[in-house]
């Protein structure tokens, strides 16, 4: 059996000669007789946002270029770093999602962008998509293979009740003529998705269930007339913040097989200028809390909805477009690999996470095109970790987080863990449920092979070791100088980079 290990290493990093009191012992038993859920192979997902560059939180205006309607397409490093998941699921969506018109002919208005108004839904206009981007978006998405969701405009036609609550039926005109034309393109759209943030009580606005169900089963009708007897995308929805009530009766009023995926959001450390982010990331009791979230869900698709699978539509960490000093450094990636972990174990199929790029929450940064550390921390993920759920025993301290999943291609367990402890390190021994050692000893060793073999992005991870069958590999990855917002990532000690001349990660300093 081969056994992989994704290990972060400790916030601050211990002395090579250390007391016996600053390890704490800790057993992680792997339950392997059977899987305890499933994720699918686009498991790891990112989303385009819609959101303009006068879009400003906190005295700053993070999003520059990286808007559906401006992201320049062309940068090489976009491609490259979409390529390099072979593939990476992209939802194009967000906030102004609901306020997007799109360029076909009958629209009968003229195709302009979102500008600034007082009044506004979020402060802005509506805005339009032209044909002729959305053909320069999909020759994006065909060359580089990307899986796509796209959220479609949910408040179409409705008017507006009271402050925050519409009503009324959705007009799909002008969304059907889009799809239209994306079928006739043959663009190959995974799934649509209706609506963002209009379930429960919503965020500036919301529907009610009934009026949403019902117009789920509308545009089921529509993708079954346009797609005929040609393979068809999923419909998901609603792309929102968890409320029961409101999410069973969605799939009571849509009905048996027309909803095959129930979208959610979440955005569980707070806003993204509160001084609490960086604790409540190294917090396992607060990390926690989520958990609670995934498992109603999986309930409520259970009772309600079986033919439906839970998906996290939308993942930033801190709202408000993240934090400037945390979403975009090394810390974070305890958080996003830990909700990665947790999210799976609930069934989750899909984990978009806010954003590819964009805000200061982005895999890669707004204006360079480079990536940020969680951008590596989500390619191990996807290159390692299966699609097989397992169960896992930990005893010892809630600071090491353990998740284990089949060992994706190469077969055998890839563990991951998480030491959340900024001071102590941990002697981990791991065994099967068959009281079976697999690994153990004075804590994790690291397996210095794994650095002499580190070369760039499309080898680095999953590469063998130079003398052929290895039944353990370690990625080990930490911040550059100990700073745990850094925001270089080293792997196995080396810096994870770029080349000037392709999106390769270097190993630099040999």
């Amino acid at each position: 059996m081969n056994l992989w290990f994704i290990f972060l290493l400790p916030l601050l990093c211990l002395p090579a000669r250390v007391r016996s009191e600053d390890y704490s012992d800790v057993t992680v038993i792997v339950r392997g007789s059977e899987t305890i859920a499933s994720t699918s192979d686009e498991f790891v997902c990112a989303t385009i946002d819609w959101w303009p560059p006068e879009k400003c939180n906190y005295d700053q205006c993070p999003w520059g270029r990286a808007s559906v309607l401006n992201l320049d397409l062309t940068n090489p490093l976009l491609a490259k770093a979409i390529q390099a998941f072979s593939p990476l699921r992209i939802r194009v969506g967000g906030s102004l999602q609901d306020q997007v018109l799109y360029g076909t002919p009958n629209l009968g208005s003229p195709c302009d962008p979102f500008t600034k108004v007082s009044g506004g839904l979020f402060g802005f206009s509506q805005g339009c998509i032209t044909l002729e981007r959305w053909d320069a978006i999909n020759d994006l998405f065909l060359n580089t293979g990307a899986v796509v969701t796209f959220g479609l405009n949910a408040l179409q036609g409705r008017r507006q009740i009271s402050r925050s609550v519409w009503g009324g039926p959705w007009n799909s005109s002008n969304a059907r003529e889009f799809m239209e034309y994306t079928v006739s393109m043959n663009y190959p759209i995974d799934s649509w998705e209706f609506g963002n943030e209009l379930s429960g009580s919503g965020i500036g606005a919301s529907v009610g269930a009934e009026q949403y169900g019902k117009d789920l089963v509308e545009l089921q009708t529509i993708i079954n007339e346009l797609y005929g007897d040609s393979r068809k995308p999923l419909v998901v929805a609603p792309g929102g913040f968890y409320d029961q009530k409101w999410f069973a009766q969605l799939l009571k009023v849509s009905g048996p097989n027309v909803l095959n995926a129930m979208t959610h959001h979440i955005y569980n450390l707070g806003a993204g200028n509160d001084p609490q982010v960086p604790d409540r990331i190294l917090n396992p009791q607060y990390l926690s809390r989520t958990s609670d979230t995934f498992r109603s869900l999986q309930l409520t698709i259970q009772r309600h909805g079986p033919w439906s699978a839970p998906w996290v539509g939308e993942a930033g960490g801190a709202y408000n477009s993240g934090s400037r000093l945390v979403s975009n450094t090394f810390l974070n990636s305890f958080w996003y690999l830990d909700q990665l972990g947790q999210s799976a174990k609930y069934d989750t199929k899909v984990y978009c996470r806010q954003t590819l790029i964009g805000g200061n929450y982005g895999l890669l940064d707004t204006d360079t095109f480079v990536p940020n550390p969680d951008y590596y921390s989500a390619l191990l993920w996807h290159r390692l970790m299966g699609t097989g759920v397992l169960s896992t025993d930990i005893s010892g301290s809630s600071y090491l987080r353990a998740y284990v999943h089949c060992g994706k291609q190469k077969g055998g367990v890839a563990l991951l863990l998480l030491n959340l402890h900024q001071s102590m390190g941990f002697m981990v021994s791991v065994r099967n449920d068959l009281n079976v050692n697999l690994a153990e000893g004075q804590g994790i060793r690291r397996d210095n092979v794994f650095v002499r073999g580190l070369k760039r992005t499309v080898s680095w991870v999953g590469s063998k070791a130079s003398d052929g069958y290895s039944k353990r590999e370690e990625y080990h990855l930490s911040a550059k100088d100990g700073n745990p917002f850094a925001r270089t990532m080293l792997l196995n000690g080396v810096p994870l980079e770029l080349t000037e001349d392709d999106f390769e990660a270097e190993a630099c300093g040999r």
